[in-house]
């Protein structure tokens, strides 16, 4: 295939822009233009054309690009243009974007202009700022050929950018790159408009209930101060926490605030009521989520699932464009809505445990890696010990208990944690000294485990101090190249910018490094660390499989550990059995790590 490297460059004002919309949004609107695109094929000279929608159809249609590798800076937005407005799909889409969030990480930042100025490849201009507000036909003749130099300028720029980093990436990691940005240039999931209008009617329903159900009026729901002084007036004192983003006291309020969650077990039930239906009210999200579902099934039918390649510190994928597919609802009827096409069954299949799986890798504790190989259940195994029964008579309640520990204990979690965990998940307490007991049990049945949590400390300390070491006791060893971090399978690092030291009030060693935005002193300690890698070398153990899957069945989206694809009908149970084949095929580079998948086939997101 050959390179063509692009730029389009649109109309934007001051209320019509992607910092005020969701790239759908964008170019779904009416306000809509190409002003003009830049496009370079090999390394040739760039050339420009703007015109009216015919002019740079023939332009873009001249460059062949279905039979071409398209790239851009931000690959997702030009390849959404270019699919939703121009109905071509280039063979490949690689995206200097993802390569340098991959490789740099908050280090350098993405933009065009700090990543050019990073790697000394001259300057991005500024003619962008002066043509806000501006539609096509309002440009003059010099503004118009001044801008068609800077898309140039960005052209070649993208260009050089895209030679320094290529170096950092395997095959793989650029395959993934592409079919992650074709979830979303590219959709395959429809959307049941009729459905998505029952769901929201239900939410909202819902909604009312639970305000008439309280007694409390809306405002002092929806306002934290309000609903501070309603539970201080029903002798409930608010929980607090401290806020990631300013670092001071805040109301713990929210979905994720467990503290506040526990208040739906309190002994008032007007206590109840209230924190239900703030929960009810004020996390909006299903409601906000469904009606921008709705949107899109009225203007194109095909849901775009945005995801950030390399989003994650680990090397995961995350959620953009405010639709995050990662953590809808299990059990939310929105996803009933999102269906396979037409004469499609979606296959969902989840790697299982398989960060515990990698944890124990790294440690090379074998015991529980041929427990797991064998198919037996490690944590009636693990339960066994703790209860001092044969596996076979290990009850739910006792399972559920080792089970806790089993997935809990592997990054360093102490007593108070776990007996927090097994409370929450079970509802029974099993005391501090049982807790203490099992902990221990823990650590000493896998001392590797504990071993590796050091390794981890020492790790923190050879990145700070730009020395060379190992990480792993397995068959897997990692390699730690100081400041530029460790190394994983992919080739690419797992990285720790603004590492530093500093000590507690208490005199105790302390690291903090910069994790990106709002988490400037994100603390990092040895069993983090080991936390850190295995999420990261799951993630590549994920990544290996979904190319290969994706040759035979297309990949239209992933959720953590899973992966979902679309198969004909009549394939159905074929595909299904192709797709656990490939996700439970260990990597080269990880022989020895037994892999296991579940999954299911079905009409809907809901069904997998």
């Amino acid at each position: 295939m050959k390179l063509v490297t692009l730029d389009m460059e649109t109309y934007y004002s001051r209320e019509y822009s992607l910092s005020r919309m969701t790239t759908q949004e964008y170019i779904d609107h009416d306000d809509f233009e190409v002003i003009g695109v830049a496009a370079k094929v090999g390394a040739g000279e760039t050339a420009w054309c703007s015109g009216d929608w015919r002019e740079v159809n023939a332009f873009l249609k001249s460059l062949d690009l279905e039979n071409s590798m398209v790239c851009c800076h931000n690959a997702m937005f030009d390849g959404a243009i270019l699919s939703a407005r121009f109905g071509i799909y280039p063979g490949k889409l690689m995206d200097t974007l993802s390569m340098a969030r991959a490789v740099h990480g908050t280090e350098v930042g993405g933009s065009l202009a700090k990543l050019v100025t990073h790697y000394d490849l001259g300057a991005k201009g500024t003619e962008v700022v002066d043509a806000m507000g501006l539609k096509r036909k309002a440009f003059s003749q010099q503004q118009l050929d001044q801008y068609g130099q800077y898309c140039i300028n960005d052209v070649e720029l993208t260009y050089k950018l895209l030679f320094c980093l290529l170096p950092h990436f395997n095959k793989t990691e650029l395959d993934l790159i592409d079919i992650t940005i074709k979830m979303y240039t590219d959709p395959h999931l429809i959307l049941d408009e009729w459905l998505l209008e029952e769901h929201l009617e239900t939410v909202r329903a819902r909604k009312e209930e639970l305000l008439a159900a309280c007694g409390v009026d809306r405002d002092s729901l929806m306002s934290n101060i309000k609903l501070a002084d309603t539970l201080m007036d029903l002798g409930v004192d608010p929980p607090m926490k401290i806020s990631k983003a300013t670092g001071k006291a805040a109301y713990a309020f929210a979905k994720s605030d467990e503290e506040f969650k526990a208040l739906l077990d309190y002994p008032d039930e007007t206590v109840q009521a209230v924190v239900a239906a703030r929960l009810g009210v004020k996390s909006t999200l299903e409601e906000t989520r469904t009606e921008r579902f709705i949107k899109i099934a009225q203007s194109r039918n095909y849901l775009p699932i945005p995801l950030k390649y390399y989003g994650a510190h680990t090397g995961r994928w995350s959620a953009t464009e405010k639709i995050n597919m990662q953590n809808l609802p299990r059990d939310s009827a929105l996803k009933k809505g999102i269906q396979a096409p037409a004469g499609y069954v979606l296959i969902g299949v989840d790697l299982s445990n398989i960060e515990l799986r990698v944890n124990m890798f790294l440690a090379g504790e074998q015991a529980p890696l041929e427990i797991l190989a064998s198919g037996r259940d490690l944590y009636r195994e693990f339960g066994s010990m703790v209860f001092g029964v044969p596996p076979e008579e290990i009850d739910k309640d006792q399972r559920f208990i080792s089970k806790t520990a089993v997935l809990g204990l592997g990054f360093g979690a102490g007593a108070a944690v776990l007996r927090r965990a097994i409370k929450i998940g079970s509802g029974k307490d099993i005391g501090d000294e049982e807790a203490i007991r099992i902990v221990k049990l823990y650590r000493e049945t896998y001392p590797k485990l504990v071993e590796l949590w050091g390794v981890g400390q020492r790790t923190i300390r050879s990145v700070h101090t730009d020395r060379r070491e190992s990480y792993g006791f397995g068959s897997l060893q990692l390699e730690v190249h100081g400041r530029q971090g460790i190394q994983l399978p992919s080739g690419l690092y797992l990285k720790y910018p603004g590492l530093k030291e500093s000590r507690s009030p208490e005199g105790k060693s302390e690291w903090t490094y910069n994790g990106g935005r709002g988490a400037e002193n994100t603390r990092i300690y040895g069993p983090k660390v080991t936390q850190n890698i295995t999420q990261a070398v799951a993630r590549c153990v994920m990544a290996e499989a979904i190319p290969r899957v994706h040759k035979k069945y297309r990949v239209v989206n992933t959720i953590h550990d899973a992966v979902y694809c679309i198969a004909p009908k009549e394939e159905a149970q074929e595909a299904f059995d192709f797709v656990v084949g490939e996700m439970t095929k260990a990597p080269e580079w990880a022989w020895g790590l037994p892999l296991a998948a579940e999954g299911l086939i079905g009409r809907s997101l809901k069904d997998v």
